[in-house]
């Protein structure tokens, strides 16, 4: 894609002309945007480029570029810069040989690669005054327009986008809970009965290993739940049932007691043991210790300091927080487009772009085939990984997809500018140049937006960043010599 409009107002400092070519280029990496001066058979023309990476719009900051005036495969002109004259910006001279018709070919080399960008055709004359005179009819103007300087952009949060025909299906809207992910949980119960004190630091959405104590229960004198008493059951018992199997043990090497009695005083052994073990790694000093059985972090502490608790009454949740959940409910008349689900897109803030469940990993895992007279909605269940900007209880908007798909023309939903109900896009006419657009608009997924009128579908538009632009258009523009001391 490339473009090319003239702005008197990008006069570059020690200029003859007062037009100036506006050259737009783009690859799969890098925009790039040049001021040059018109071209003139055998006079040095100034070319001010502005590189840009596609994928921060963030400037190109090392690497060397060659700028070649090319016409019908002779190369008339180039100059190449193994670095930005400043960052971003490489400043060349090209100085034709000849007029004619050509393009000016621009080759990044940079990490190890090599871009070639070519800008729209462009005329070299035989004097200044044809070449001005063509170059003023070249003009972007708009009545609704406004600049913003490419450097000015860099130091923002800004992008642009195309807007294209693409397929977008069904979109079913609702709002959704996050909830920890099936076996992701574990809630911990009391032992025994007795007094909690918990662990210093230790709150709710605090993060916890695994086998961290996170509190005591103390037993005290408590004749249902003394822990030093269990304590010594325990290793009583555990010490005579392997008593008891030893023997046994040693009486059926001489067949004097049957190997079912031997199996048998076995399995008395271990579950003695067993229990032993577990109060010996939870006893200390007359007080149960209570441990994370899984790291993650505390989703949430079901008791408080002094506390009395019953054998069997849960303490707190754990959640490993590797996955999670996304639970949605929508009516019933989109169940039957719930069997073609494809995917879903959810978004945390209205004011940020929807995030693909893809990119985490997700997928749908159920939906009900069921509703109650209560509530007539159908249950949409969907799991994700945790990129740790997620936690369990919020609530984000979910956009259902549903395999219905059919072209549409839509744009970058961070592209809509709303007011009064009424929505606007910012169309790019240069590089520093932009329309602001009213747009009527269809259904959208949360990461575009269909637009039913307002764009042909040849247009660039201003994707992130649309709110600097309406505030510079209330303040009536900025000069667009900012940010431009080349």
């Amino acid at each position: 894609m490339a473009m090319t409009a003239c702005n008197h107002h990008h006069q570059q400092e020690g200029h003859a002309h007062d037009e100036v070519l506006q050259l737009t280029a783009y690859s799969d990496r890098f925009e790039v945007y040049a001021a040059a001066e018109p071209f003139v058979a055998g006079t040095e023309s100034e070319i001010v480029a502005h590189f840009t990476f596609l994928d921060s719009f963030k400037p190109l900051e090392a690497g060397t570029v060659i700028a070649s005036l090319v016409s019908g495969g002779e190369v008339l002109a180039q100059d190449t810069l193994t670095a930005p004259t400043r960052q971003g910006i490489y400043k060349l001279h090209l100085t034709p040989s000849h007029e004619g018709q050509g393009v000016v070919l621009f080759r990044v080399h940079t990490d190890g690669t090599e871009e070639v960008l070519t800008s729209p055709a462009v005329t070299i004359y035989t004097d200044a005054h044809e070449a001005q005179n063509a170059a003023a009819d070249l003009k972007a103007t708009s009545s609704n327009g406004v600049v913003f300087p490419k450097e000015a952009s860099w130091k923002a949060a800004f992008a642009t986008d195309s807007c294209r025909l693409q397929p977008m299906g069904s979109v079913i809207r609702t709002m959704a809970q996050v909830l920890p992910a099936q076996g992701d949980e574990r809630t911990v119960t009391a032992q025994a009965a007795g007094i909690v004190t918990i662990a210093a630091n230790m709150s709710a959405g605090a993060s916890v290993t695994s086998g961290q104590t996170l509190l005591t229960i103390e037993s005290g004198t408590m004749a249902d739940g003394n822990l030093a008493l269990r304590y010594q059951e325990a290793e009583n018992d555990y010490r005579i049932a392997k008593s008891e199997y030893e023997r046994k043990q040693a009486l059926a090497a001489e067949k004097i007691v049957s190997e079912a009695d031997l199996r048998s005083a076995e399995a008395r052994m271990q579950q003695a043991e067993l229990r032993y073990n577990n109060l010996r790694r939870n006893f200390s000093s007359g007080k149960q210790l209570v441990t994370a059985p899984i790291s993650g972090f505390l989703s949430s502490l079901k008791v408080s300091n002094g506390t009395y608790v019953s054998a069997g009454q849960p303490l707190f949740t754990l959640s490993a927080n590797r996955r999670l959940q996304i639970r949605g409910e929508v009516a019933m008349r989109y169940y039957p487009l719930l069997g073609s689900v494809t995917g879903a897109n959810i978004r945390l803030r209205p004011d940020e772009p929807a995030v693909p469940i893809s990119s985490l990993h997700g997928r749908l895992l159920s939906y009900g085939h069921a509703v109650s007279t209560e509530a007539p909605l159908v249950p949409v269940l969907f799991e994700i990984d945790n990129n740790g900007g997620l936690l369990p209880g919020a609530f984000v908007e979910l956009f259902i997809l549903a395999d219905d798909r059919r072209p549409v023309l839509s744009v970058p939903s961070g592209a809509l500018v709303e007011e009064m109900g009424n929505y606007f896009v910012y169309v790019q006419l240069t590089p520093e140049f932009f329309e602001k657009r009213e747009v009527s608009i269809g259904r959208t997924d949360g990461v575009r937006t269909e637009v039913t009128s307002g764009l042909t579908g040849t247009e660039r538009v201003v994707s992130r960043g649309a709110v600097l632009l309406k505030v510079a258009q209330a303040a009536g523009g900025l000069d667009a010599k900012s940010g431009h001391h080349h």
